[in-house]
């Protein structure tokens, strides 16, 4: 009967602690929901960002930057540091944005939102290095920052200025334990518009800005390429933009790493915004998007040229319509005689004779034509045969060889017309289209050797008909290269 009690008071204890503690929660729950309501008050976190107090007799012109760099190497130094004991600061926008992929490890910022005022101020960028990934989440597109100067270095790197810790003649990266003590953002997020400009208007000073091409489209022997994805690409795949109002061109670089190297280039033509830049090496100028909403590539207009393609012929004529090798040209002159004619549609370079031995050996005397340091802004030179009646006999064909001296990014088409006047003023207004089936050398072939065309059919065509080798220079006269060129012969 003892035992019995006890177990009944050991329960009663129990079932009081559990209304206790049951008392306890209810009242700690009750405790919690006032203290988060409170006059239908809702506190949010506060996100605000603190504006940076910048002294403004310590802020200093991305121009006056700029001018730093250029006398320091003007001095013989590679770059320009800026002491730490020395206040001094620039503001810009960000116009980089890494969320695609396409940019890493780096902020590309602008002085400018646009390109008013150009003349008093004009539009500048600079790359800042910075050890950390996934910038964009704190600086996003179009936010202004200031950059503290004090302990950074200026200077080039692929070809671009850029910012960030001197390593004795280099530049290189901020780190992530710092970076925020010399890249500080303000509240500010702005529109950024870009500059509109032609290829050809291009120039150093717009490298690290936003910049938008009009009136562009993808070269069509690209189409059924990715943005990178190719088994080629290696780091990048390099794509050519082309304009449709003039002869000039612009490579568009994207990152093997950016999420959208698998898709197929846009195959209309239309308008493309992106960084003028530089490539890897700094051997020629690139494009580069933020990602695929910059472009908006939707007229189906597109400005290819007419394409003639008869085939390759098993066998070349005997009878000859046209023929030269060169060999009564004189040397360093340019090509005349022969019913050729020899345009030069801007700059300063034509086609020339010339001859040589060695291991980029000319066949006796040829003709070559090239804008390596010729210091023209644009290369763009024409040699064109005499006219060709295809009408009075049947099976024709032409066979010509070429070489070249690393033709980089230069380049050399061969074109047709049956409607050019035969005059000079009338090379640019007449309709070229291409012989697609001749081969040409290419870059990547041996400089010591020359390529047979193969026997072009031109059977197909009618009337009467002007071949020309049309080559035309990429505005980076320390990159592009020679074509030679030899034993034209068109036969039937």
């Amino acid at each position: 009967m003892k035992k019995k009690n006890i177990i009944s008071k050991n329960k009663s204890i129990m079932s009081n602690s559990n209304k206790f503690l049951t008392f306890l929660s209810v009242l700690t729950l009750t405790v919690l929901l006032a203290s988060c309501v409170n006059d239908d008050d809702y506190n949010l976190p506060d996100l605000t960002i603190n504006e940076p107090m910048i002294p403004s007799d310590k802020t200093t012109t991305f121009e006056a930057v700029k001018s730093r760099l250029e006398q320091a190497q003007a001095d013989g130094d590679d770059t320009a540091i800026i002491g730490l004991d020395e206040e001094l600061y620039i503001e810009g926008y960000v116009i980089s944005s890494d969320r695609s992929g396409n940019f890493f490890e780096e902020l590309i910022i602008q002085n400018k939102a646009d390109d008013s005022d150009p003349a008093s101020d004009p539009r500048l960028g600079f790359r800042v290095d910075i050890n950390v990934a996934s910038l964009s989440d704190t600086y996003e597109f179009g936010r202004k920052v200031y950059i503290k100067l004090s302990g950074l270095t200026i200077g080039e790197s692929n070809g671009v200025m850029v910012i960030g810790k001197g390593e004795g003649s280099d530049v290189e990266q901020i780190q992530a334990y710092e970076y925020k003590d010399f890249i500080m953002r303000s509240n500010e997020v702005v529109t950024i518009t870009p500059k509109v400009i032609s290829i050809s208007g291009l120039s150093e000073a717009d490298e690290n800005t936003f910049i938008q091409l009009s009136n562009v489209q993808i070269n069509r022997n690209e189409l059924n390429k990715t943005f990178a994805g190719e088994q080629d690409d290696e780091f990048d795949g390099f794509r050519t933009i082309e304009s449709c109002e003039e002869s000039s061109t612009i490579t568009l670089q994207t990152s093997t790493f950016a999420d959208f190297k698998s898709l197929q280039v846009p195959q209309l033509k239309g308008s493309i915004k992106g960084i003028f830049s530089r490539d890897f090496r700094d051997d020629f100028n690139v494009l580069i998007i933020n990602s695929t909403s910059d472009i908006i590539f939707d007229n189906n207009d597109r400005c290819d040229p007419i394409e003639l393609s008869c085939g390759i012929a098993t066998t070349q004529g005997t009878n000859n319509l046209f023929s030269d090798n060169f060999e009564t040209q004189l040397p360093n002159s340019l090509i005349s005689g022969n019913g050729w004619t020899n345009f030069i549609e801007s700059g300063t370079e034509g086609w020339e004779a010339y001859t040589s031995g060695g291991s980029n050996s000319s066949l006796g005397i040829s003709a070559r034509v090239g804008s390596f340091r010729s210091n023209d802004v644009s290369t763009i030179s024409w040699l064109i045969t005499p006219a060709i009646n295809l009408d009075t006999q049947d099976n024709e064909t032409l066979v010509f060889k070429t070489s070249n001296s690393f033709s980089d990014g230069s380049n050399m088409e061969l074109l047709f017309s049956t409607d050019w006047d035969g005059t000079e003023s009338g090379i640019t207004t007449a309709t070229w289209g291409v012989l697609t089936d001749a081969y040409i050398t290419q870059d990547s072939d041996s400089f010591s050797s020359w390529f047979d065309s193969g026997i072009v059919d031109l059977s197909c065509a009618s009337g009467t008909m002007y071949i020309a080798f049309k080559y035309t220079g990429s505005g980076e006269v320390d990159f592009d290269g020679t074509y030679e060129l030899d034993d034209i012969s068109i036969d039937f």
